[in-house]
């Protein structure tokens, strides 16, 4: 699969088959993906990769928690408050994706289930975890980001389905435990692989993107 079809191919697969990837596949992909670049080639990251009963295990303690309603509290808070074109798109997105499962925006009961897969890791059984040391700034999330970008195409390559998601680190503390991971680093991004459901309508759904002319500005060029 050459860069893009990958890109392409991707998107955030919302319902995965419990089939496993094997380990030696997700080597492949990682020793891949960390020749993504970063500032310097500081190479920040620290990965922690969860599956078989470690998964299952933080998987019934996120179910458990979010059944009682308790918050989300990840190393990285999320944005108070978006820019109002951004969060246009953002409603626009959620209505589309209800709309094409046939459920009404307002519908509560769908609505939490929808958060509660998430909180399920949408059935993935495997979790990569992107880490980084708590002292570190937003400039080496930058490099985090081409990383998570890095470790979804290069699963592409393998077959390999992806979904990069926030609510995956909701509960940092129990991530932490489970994979004792050090204090000193901060849990940033989980990134989910395995393979799609193909019948699930969740995975019917594309989301759009902006035309280009819209944004990209030229100058100089002909």
């Amino acid at each position: 699969m050459n860069v893009i079809d990958a890109l392409n191919s991707r998107f955030t697969v919302r319902a995965f088959t419990p089939d496993p990837v094997h380990k030696g596949t997700i080597l492949k992909i990682l020793d891949a993906a960390t020749r993504a670049p970063s500032s310097g080639n500081t190479q920040p990251w620290e990965l922690f990769v969860a599956g078989g009963d470690a998964l299952d295990r933080l998987r019934h303690a996120y179910e458990e928690r979010f059944s009682k309603g308790v918050p989300g509290s990840p190393d990285l808070p999320a944005p108070q408050q978006w820019p109002p074109t951004l969060q246009k798109r953002m409603d626009e997105l959620k209505a589309a994706r209800f709309e094409s499962l046939g459920i009404e925006r307002t519908h509560a009961a769908a609505r939490h289930a929808m958060f509660e897969r998430a909180h399920q890791f949408f059935g993935a059984p495997t979790v990569v975890y992107l880490c980084m040391d708590r002292t570190l700034t937003a400039w080496s999330i930058f490099d985090m980001g081409l990383l998570a970008q890095s470790i979804m195409l290069a699963a592409q390559q393998y077959g390999v389905d992806s979904a990069a998601a926030a609510l995956l680190i909701s509960y940092p503390d129990l991530i932490r435990a489970e994979l004792e991971i050090p204090e000193d680093v901060s849990i940033l991004m989980g990134v989910a692989l395995g393979y799609r459901d193909r019948q699930h309508p969740l995975n019917q759904y594309r989301s759009p993107r902006r035309p280009l002319q819209e944004v990209v500005r030229f100058k100089g060029l002909t």
